[in-house]
């Protein structure tokens, strides 16, 4: 692996990010852990303990695990916008914060494409990057389901929130487990009108242009796909496609009939560790 950065702090910490004309906002998020630095970034409605499940297996293997709320998430403060421009400056804002110059970033949907945005921005700044359940797939999303979510939210809570979200049509073994899933994830914001604001902007905005930039950019790169039809959000078609373009990529997908490796919090993490070491040297 990479020579590690030494944290200027670790535990609990929350980055006060200056918005020229609108104020301020303030990240919150955690910094567990020795090592190569590792920077998880969540996804659209969830909180930094979504990405690898509240797993500790990053930290267990030798890693500086860094996670923090997006903004208007979990505990971190509501903000006046919400596009994917905003998000990938607090990404830096994070790495400034923490004494990062490089650090290998890993996020799931919107998280992903935080990161690849950040890696296309900054290729010398990303030893590595894990795409978990990529989304983006070089255009602004379909408007009128987050559109409908956002309207749930708003108008009936995290009850109304979870029935939007249609999980009536998982099969019959998955699907109070996942409802009882959709609401402690939602239960952890503190801020439900700022989760529906980003509900509405984020998949409008871009990340970046088109698919055709992953064609240059070299840093190595974990694909995590998934085969879950009961997600039309994160398809594996998505996934495939950044593997077909990216030139340093390792594409990963769970077996026919079996959960997510996404969901699989330990799995993934060694997964994740398991490409690591295969692409980083030991500093």
């Amino acid at each position: 692996m990479a020579p590690a950065t030494s944290a200027p702090d670790t535990g609990d910490f929350e980055v006060l990010r200056q918005l020229p004309g609108a104020g301020s906002a303030t990240l919150s998020g955690e910094d567990e852990g020795d090592g190569t630095p590792l920077v998880l970034l969540h996804g659209l409605t969830a909180t930094r303990r979504n990405v690898v499940q509240g797993s500790r297996g990053l930290v267990r293997q030798g890693y500086r695990q860094i996670s923090y709320d997006a903004r208007g998430h979990g505990r971190s403060s509501p903000a006046p916008s919400y596009a994917y421009p905003d998000l990938i400056g607090d990404l830096g804002a994070v790495l400034a914060d923490r004494g990062l110059e490089r650090a290998v970033l890993a996020g799931s949907s919107m998280g992903a494409a935080t990161a690849m945005g950040f890696a296309l921005r900054h290729p010398e700044r990303v030893p590595a990057l894990v795409q978990i359940t990529p989304a983006f797939a070089g255009a602004s999303a379909d408007e009128s389901r987050w559109d409908r979510l956002a309207d749930a939210l708003e108008s009936g809570g995290i009850e109304a929130f979870v029935n939007a979200n249609d999980p009536d049509t998982l099969p019959e073994r998955w699907r109070e487990s996942v409802r009882m899933a959709i609401t402690q994830r939602m239960e952890r914001h503190e801020h439900l009108d700022a989760v529906a604001a980003a509900l509405r902007a984020v998949p409008r905005s871009l990340p970046w242009e088109g698919l055709e930039p992953l064609e240059r950019l070299e840093v190595p790169t974990l694909v995590i796909g998934s085969r879950d039809e009961a997600d039309p959000l994160h398809p594996l078609a998505v996934a495939e496609a950044y593997a077909r373009l990216l030139p340093d990529v390792e594409l990963v997908v769970e077996e026919e009939g079996q959960p997510p490796l996404a969901w699989q919090g330990g799995r993934l993490a060694r997964t994740i560790v398991q490409f690591l070491e295969s692409r980083l040297s030991r500093g």
